[in-house]
């Protein structure tokens, strides 16, 4: 049976006449050279490109466009009716259009689960996106097929949703290999599509690390193999601690394979050792991400644990350092339930990832010139503060990305970046008990001519923008009529900060509020609790010297300041996006982290006192 592909075409309204060789000629001679066979039908045929860039030309530059024998071609996605659900494509976007003008009008349409700008050479905005349901995206289509914004006609497509088709081949991943092509390379480049790679991270008791690995190495040989998977074993890591985490880099379907074959190996050995009699399933996660994975009320977990006969519980917060990240997920139930398990599990992270890594592009879209590889460089390992014993015993000086390194090929530097970004744990919450991500409140000052352009015609600009970013978005009153700055107050959970930030500054730069060739440069002003301001400058101001070292950015603890009525004072933070950014995220660390000091010396007094009685 033929494998389809994700960019196979139709070619439609052909002439009897027409022939195989007819479309070569005239393909190449558009510089749209067919890399496959075509496979000609009476009247249509269909051809395969390598990766979406390709098929996206071949769709503007033939359809509609140009003849064949008298007749005027059609060329558009081929997609089965089985495979049109949820996912289309717009194409022939006005390049200038604002991203939350985009987001609401595809909000008219239904619920949209995720928006993915294609990277392509053409001059117009390309967009993969995703809706709730089948019905959703037909009525888009319906309604969005040729809509005329400022001259510019939108194309819209199916694209297959292969989630709807039947079970893919074996190491053909359905989501990750959609994902990869959605990504693929531009057709001046290579023809190979580039790899998401979201790695399993697993945590396996130390004795039997031996079994996994096997004699000379010969059961993860076999195990790589059968898996076309990478497995790092980190042995060295946390030497004398009772659980290793491995890491897995594979297609969705290779991770899960591998997972269970480690289960396997796992369960015998603990059978002929009689050391355990269940070998619970343990996954890492990065603590973004693991919220999005719980849902609201924990219903998505709930819904896990009904659906694969497992129990589910989360490591508690206070085990995550600056150094450490992730969450601990341990799943408890037979080797086949912990199996199914991890594969919705990671099905959520993955997703969660994935929406990240489309924001994070996003708005590097907003600031012309913004090279996101050069954000390596912002790593979570500050030597500010020492790091508290983790789940899994002390961390190390320099933390372990599993993001970094993928497929043979460097990241461009996002997920590092968003690693980074989101170190910092929300406080208050409980394991397994998980109400929405902490709130933050972050005051930010923008040029008194600018409110006008934030908030839009009638308040349309700051609804969409507040909207789209999951986060109250409000302009405060000015302090005098001479005021030369307006402050915006701005009250969300990380997300949505990074989200709301990233589009005033980008806004800015784009009504030419700043010189063309001026950075967008912004104050803004967190507050911290007054007990942890020395530590947020540091002694003799070294940690306010490595985070300005660190971030480019300007950080300032005013002295002698009043605490106000919560016992906080103010930091305040000046520099471009992501400097601001990425300071921000670092401050609200250092506050974490002393938070938890606190709360544990609190714990340790009150034992103290109550052993004393």
């Amino acid at each position: 049976m033929r494998r389809r592909r994700m960019n196979q075409l139709y070619i439609g309204n052909l002439s009897p006449a027409a022939t195989a060789q007819d479309l070569r000629q005239l393909f190449g001679e558009r510089q749209l050279p067919l890399p496959g066979q075509v496979l000609l039908k009476s009247g249509y045929a269909f051809v395969d490109y390598p990766d979406q860039n390709w098929a996206i030309r071949a769709i503007e530059t033939l359809s509609g466009k140009v003849e064949l024998h008298g007749k005027v071609m059609e060329v558009d996605y081929s997609v089965p009716k089985k495979l049109r659900s949820r996912k289309i494509q717009i194409r022939n976007i006005p390049p200038h259009l604002q991203w939350e003008v985009l987001d609401g009008l595809l909000a008219q349409y239904g619920t949209v689960e995720n928006v993915e700008q294609v990277n392509t050479d053409t001059e117009t905005a390309v967009v993969n996106v995703t809706y709730a349901t089948k019905e959703e995206a037909k009525l888009a289509i319906e309604k969005l097929s040729d809509h005329q914004f400022e001259n510019y006609s939108f194309k819209i497509s199916y694209i297959p949703d292969e989630e709807v088709s039947s079970p893919p081949p074996p190491q053909r991943s359905r989501r990750g290999g959609h994902s990869s092509r959605e990504r693929g390379s531009s057709p001046g480049g290579s023809s190979q599509p580039k790899q998401l790679d979201f790695p399993l991270r697993m945590l396996v008791p130390t004795q039997f690390v031996g079994a996994i690995i096997g004699k000379e190495g010969l059961t993860i040989k076999n195990l790589t193999k059968q898996t076309q998977s990478k497995v790092d074993i980190h042995r060295k890591e946390n030497a004398g601690a009772a659980e290793k985490p491995i890491t897995i880099h594979a297609t969705p379907e290779g991770c899960s394979e591998a997972c269970r074959m480690i289960l396997d190996i796992m369960q015998k050995e603990a059978d002929e050792t009689k050391s355990a009699e269940e070998v619970p399933l343990k996954i890492l996660a990065h603590n973004s991400l693991v919220g999005r994975l719980i849902g609201k009320e924990g219903r998505n977990l709930k819904k896990i644990e009904q659906d694969t006969g497992t129990k589910i519980t989360i490591s508690p917060l206070q085990d995550l350092t600056i150094y450490n990240p992730e969450r601990t997920i341990t799943v408890k139930g037979s080797t086949e339930a912990c199996s199914n398990a991890q594969v919705e599990i990671m099905k959520k992270l993955r997703e969660a990832y994935e929406n990240d890594m489309v924001a994070v592009n996003q708005q590097a879209n907003l600031i012309p010139g913004l090279n996101l590889s050069a954000l390596g460089i912002f790593s979570t390992g500050l030597s500010m503060l020492p790091s508290t014993p983790g789940a899994r015993g002390a961390a190390a000086a320099t933390p372990y990305h599993p993001f970094a390194q993928q497929s043979g090929r460097r990241r461009t530097g996002s997920s590092a970046y968003l690693s980074s970004l989101y170190g910092a744990p929300p406080a208050g919450a409980f394991p397994h008990q998980h109400p929405l991500p902490e709130q933050e409140v972050v005051n930010l000052f923008i040029p008194t001519q600018a409110v006008g352009a934030i908030i839009g015609k009638k308040g349309q600009h700051i609804k969409q923008l507040a909207r789209f970013a999951g986060a109250s978005i409000k302009i405060a009153p000015a302090e005098g009529p001479d005021a030369s700055e307006r402050m915006v107050i701005i009250t969300g959970p990380p997300e949505a900060q990074f989200k709301a930030q990233g589009r005033i500054f980008g806004k800015l730069k784009e009504e030419n509020f700043f010189n063309p060739k001026e950075e967008v440069k912004l104050e803004a002003h967190i507050k911290v609790p007054s007990f942890a301001a020395g530590r947020v400058i540091g002694k003799g101001g070294k940690t306010v010297n490595e985070l300005q070292n660190l971030t480019s950015a300007e950080v300032i603890v005013p002295r002698d300041q009043t605490p106000d009525e919560n016992e906080e004072v103010i930091v305040k933070i000046i520099g471009h996006f992501f400097a601001s950014q990425t300071a921000q995220r670092k401050i609200r660390e250092i506050v974490q982290q002393v938070k938890q000091q606190e709360h544990k010396h609190a714990q340790g007094a009150a034992a103290s006192q109550h052993s004393s009685k």
